[in-house]
């Protein structure tokens, strides 16, 4: 399944939308990009060596872990690949939602909730 680079990305920033008002509006110095594929340094940085098993990646200070010293540091960076989201899905719904739990699933990282937590919440 394959889409247009503008497609992917419109869905992405769509996903960002739909957060709650409530969360929106406490996300700060965060920059969300697309990539087609993982690099090398996004692959050991996750810990993943099929390019096609990252999906996506966050980088920087958890809000959680951010302190009063927390002044004029570079945006953290939501990375959302789309070729592995592609690879995996076999419809435009499929994709599209996959794409919407893969950016609410980095979201929670810049918000402090690591792998474990959401899978003790169920979240996905």
């Amino acid at each position: 399944m394959r889409v247009s680079r503008k497609q992917f990305e419109q869905w992405v920033w769509e996903a960002v939308a739909e957060l709650p008002k409530s969360l929106r509006v406490r996300i700060t110095n965060l920059a969300i990009e697309v990539k087609a594929l993982p690099s090398p340094d996004d692959l050991v940085y996750a810990g993943v060596e099929d390019p096609l098993d990252l999906l996506g990646l966050y980088r920087g200070i958890p809000l959680t872990e951010r302190t009063t010293h927390y002044d004029l540091v570079t945006p953290d960076l939501i990375t959302i690949y789309q070729r592995p989201h592609e690879a995996m899905c076999e419809t435009l719904d499929e994709l599209r939602a996959e794409v919407r739990r893969t950016v609410r699933h980095e979201i929670a990282h810049y918000f402090g909730i690591s792998d474990e937590r959401l899978d003790e919440l169920d979240a996905y």
